[in-house]
């Protein structure tokens, strides 16, 4: 096979956008180019590499696997051109990092103040649920991942970095709002808002719930933090919620922590990446700058340490 190092990237490009258009834009080709670049791939492949239906593209197997092979070629590409960098004494480079929707409450902060010490490196920052940012990992498409329940099946680097408790909250002027104690039992009544399933904080509170016995009569599952704060804000039930996502303001004036017995739920934010994968200087300083200010948030009582019970 002949392809060339652009052709690759072109093919790469069309992968991740799902378009001939997209994927000529992103390379700064015109649409005729680019639709006559892939075709010399796919000829030189051999095997037809992907479908249009409906103006998409569907990748075949053979063009997954080309894909594969493309965006680990293209990262040692990149952590080829960072070694190079690093031994002239720069700071240039991309850094990739993909973190589940909870996350965005922090991770952003965290890499701030990384980016005021390295002012020259390009930040690409993915925020998606957990099968979003899982289906990255499995594909190798970033440097680093942040998650609170890391897929068991894969063999990972897997560094726990913060804690994540897990709140049950409700409306400031809910009827056990001024509870200075709770048992678990005593919501038997209550509608549960919870997280949408397959999102971590719903799988740490299923098998929290399932451990205590403790089946919700009603439940509401909602798709964000913020639809689900609202939703107990208003009074349609109790929620279940990272301590992350609470802000301090929200206490007291509209959100309630209930002191029950069993809660917080303990729960860690995780710092993961395929344990085969070669981490970019880049991402080793990056990786080292958040564990570093992690243990900073730690000894300081946390990111949100003014979250208090009422």
């Amino acid at each position: 096979m002949n392809i060339t190092f652009r052709q690759m990237r072109l093919f790469l490009a069309l992968a991740d956008t799902g378009s001939v258009s997209a994927a000529a834009r992103a390379l700064h080709v015109t649409q005729p180019t680019a639709s006559m670049q892939l075709r010399e791939v796919t000829e030189s492949v051999g095997l037809p590499l992907y479908e249009v239906i409906g103006r998409k593209v569907f990748l075949t197997e053979a063009g997954r696997e080309l894909a594969q092979t493309a965006r680990a070629i293209a990262g040692e590409w990149e952590r080829f051109g960072q070694q190079v960098s690093a031994m002239k004494g720069l700071t240039r480079g991309r850094l990739s990092v993909a973190v589940v929707s909870t996350a965005k409450y922090f991770v952003p902060r965290l890499l701030g103040g990384f980016c005021e010490q390295h002012p020259s490196i390009d930040i690409a920052l993915e925020v998606l649920n957990r099968d979003g940012v899982v289906q990255r990992l499995r594909e190798n498409r970033d440097d680093l991942y942040v998650m609170s329940q890391p897929p068991a099946d894969m063999d990972l680097q897997d560094q726990v970095f913060l804690d994540n408790p897990l709140h049950l909250i409700a409306s400031a002027s809910h009827p056990l709002a001024q509870r200075q104690r709770l048992a678990l039992p005593a919501l038997a009544g209550e509608r549960f808002i919870l997280r949408e399933r397959g999102s971590g904080t719903r799988l740490a509170t299923d098998r929290h719930l399932a451990a205590a016995g403790f089946a919700p009569a009603l439940t509401l599952e909602l798709g964000s933090n913020e639809a689900l704060k609202e939703a107990v804000a208003g009074h349609l039930g109790v929620g279940i919620v990272s301590r992350h996502a609470l802000k301090a303001e929200e206490i007291g004036r509209d959100l309630v922590l209930l002191p029950v017995s069993g809660f917080p739920i303990r729960s860690q934010w995780h710092l993961v990446h395929p344990r085969a994968k070669q981490l970019s200087p880049i991402a080793q300083v990056f990786r080292e700058h958040l564990l570093g200010s992690a243990a900073q948030w730690a000894a300081g009582g946390g990111p949100t340490q003014n979250v208090r019970k009422r």
